[in-house]
């Protein structure tokens, strides 16, 4: 799956975020689970004086590195899965 230009214009929004000191972490609730979320914000300011919070992304709330599999060398997606496996196999040997 190739990264959707949604993703590039909210990373590019949240860069623009950061660089004007205009991001914010935020204590929220999934909406489906009920479950606590870090949410990483842009801040809008409105011309009334308001603020405006417009969700971009979701911090991992456990370990990213047994989450998500990165990109391969090779092409497709580096199992984590397979390499735990291969390294008991390995190490019962």
């Amino acid at each position: 799956m190739a990264l959707l230009a949604g993703h590039r214009q909210n990373f590019d929004t949240l860069c623009r975020a950061v660089q004007a000191g205009d991001a914010a972490l935020m204590d929220c609730q999934h909406a489906i689970t009920g479950e606590p979320a870090a949410v990483i914000c842009a801040v809008n300011h409105p011309a009334d004086g308001s603020y405006e919070f417009v969700p971009l992304a979701l911090m991992f709330s456990d370990n990213p590195y047994t989450t998500v599999n990165p990109p391969d060398a090779d092409g497709g997606f580096h199992c984590q899965q397979t390499e735990i496996a291969n390294a008991k196999e390995n190490a019962s040997d």
